[in-house]
């Protein structure tokens, strides 16, 4: 990968000159989970993947999405190619707890074998640093804030308080991945409304996130486990 690798304060910086500038920005990651989805019929059989333990709580319905699912895997393939910061976890990294084959090694097949080379990478769990530093949340201050996710009520109501005063103009309820078109439909309808939008729901929040920088032109973020750090104070 012949990217340029940006430590947290200069994806913070990206972010604030998109913001600053009214222009597309998305912050998408990969971890195991995006690696199992693109492996699909691509690195690794059908078989294979379905035997991963990931694989068998997505088709218990734990993961917002059930294998095996070919469009998905294009898609998230198609979205990384695009998207502005890719986050991805470093060779050897203990952040995740995932086997080590399901992480790094596993990123730099699927990346080789589509054609993925972000131009800046950061590190995938970028997103629960970001929660932890006020200058995150200072940016978002005054924004117009679309928040999808799941735990739709006990996010947005721990948001709109201290220290986070999120103005939340929209919610949108995401449960799993049949809900992508009309929920990438209902954002471009309504893109004058927000400013910018923050995606807690696994892997599908790397198209969220991609697609909503790409359709409505705003500062679109794969929030992922962040919500359980504000919630929880950490992230499983």
């Amino acid at each position: 990968m012949n990217s340029i690798y940006l430590e947290m304060q200069e994806v913070l910086d990206q972010l604030e000159a998109a913001l600053r500038e009214k222009r597309p920005f998305s912050l998408v990651r990969v971890g195991d989970g995006e690696n199992i989805v693109m492996s699909q019929e691509s690195v690794w059989p059908m078989e294979q993947v379905l035997q991963e333990r990931w694989a068998v709580k997505a088709n218990l319905g734990q993961k917002g999405l059930r294998l095996p699912n070919l469009k998905m895997r294009d898609e998230v393939a198609a979205s990384l190619k695009r998207a502005t910061i890719v986050g991805v976890l470093p060779r050897g990294d203990s952040t995740i707890k995932a086997p080590d084959y399901l992480k790094r090694p596993l990123t730099d097949m699927i990346f080789a074998h589509y054609g993925i080379a972000p131009k800046l990478t950061c590190h995938a769990c970028v997103n629960r640093e970001l929660v932890q530093v006020p200058r995150f949340w200072q940016m978002l201050a005054g924004k117009r804030v679309l928040l999808v996710t799941r735990e739709l009520d006990e996010l947005q109501a721990a948001l709109v308080k201290e220290p986070y005063h999120l103005n939340i103009v929209s919610t949108l309820a995401f449960d799993n991945y049949d809900q992508m078109d009309e929920t990438l439909q209902w954002i471009q309808t309504h893109q004058d409304d927000f400013d910018v939008a923050l995606f807690s729901c696994g892997v599908n929040a790397v198209i969220l996130a991609e697609r909503t920088a790409a359709l409505a032109g705003k500062v679109a973020i794969d929030f992922g486990k962040a919500n359980n750090m504000i919630l929880k104070g950490r992230a499983n």
